[in-house]
């Protein structure tokens, strides 16, 4: 991996929860680390231990108590809400263990959400995206039609139709049994190679750990591996 640019540097993230009036839960302590552009990152632990809620920061859904997240070299908590917004909408994208769509709305609806809410709206590009991850057939089918595989597939659709330059997943195979899972696993690194994105992944999927460039290993809020 060495020779690649880094895209994300990590430092010195803390962040902690309200317990009590008295108390707060610290999640994340001190964690440090870089992503390399085009790196496919497995984040793994006992649950607690912190990954999810550092995927949210990296992925600015949630904000440190303190630290910085560097993209590119550009500090994104140092921006105001509504670039922090944009700057989400254009360049990430997420993939969550249980697909979130939208049962009303088909296929191809569910994929153009973000790109509408960015104002990118393009039939097309969604049609090519779903074609890409292996449903063209299945365009206008809602969730209640699809597989559990098929759904999740959709989920990855939309998470790449602003071409992002990172893909955050959580669990993305939690969900899934074997057949299913394996056939996500190497849409990733399909997706990866194709379009040189960058993934960060969170999963307890040890063989799909193994698999990626990189572990980086929580464990009570620090990274120890």
């Amino acid at each position: 991996m060495t020779g690649r640019e880094i895209l994300i540097k990590v430092k010195d993230l803390m962040k902690s929860y309200p317990v009590t009036n008295d108390t707060r839960l610290e999640v994340l302590k001190g964690i440090n680390l870089n992503i390399l552009k085009e790196e496919i990152v497995a984040i793994v632990g006992k649950s607690g231990a912190g990954k999810s809620t550092l995927l949210h920061i990296l992925g600015t859904l949630d904000k440190p108590e303190s630290g910085k997240v560097l993209f590119e070299g550009e500090e994104i908590f140092l921006k105001k809400e509504k670039q922090i917004a944009e700057f989400r909408s254009r360049k990430i994208g997420f993939i969550f263990q249980f697909h979130h769509l939208l049962p009303e709305f088909t296929a191809m609806e569910n994929v153009l959400i973000p790109s509408m809410i960015s104002g990118t709206a393009d039939k097309s590009k969604a049609a090519d995206v779903l074609a890409e991850v292996g449903l063209k057939e299945r365009m206008e089918h809602k969730p209640s039609e699809l597989s559990g595989g098929e759904a999740q597939r959709v989920a990855i659709a939309r998470a790449l139709i602003n071409s992002p330059s990172l893909i955050l997943a959580d669990e993305p195979t939690g969900n899934l049994d074997s057949e299913n899972a394996e056939a996500v696993i190497e849409l990733i690194f399909d997706l990866r190679k194709k379009h040189k994105q960058t993934f960060v992944i969170v999963t307890h999927n040890e063989e799909f750990a193994n698999r990626c460039d990189r572990i980086i290993k929580l464990h009570d809020g620090k990274v120890i591996l």
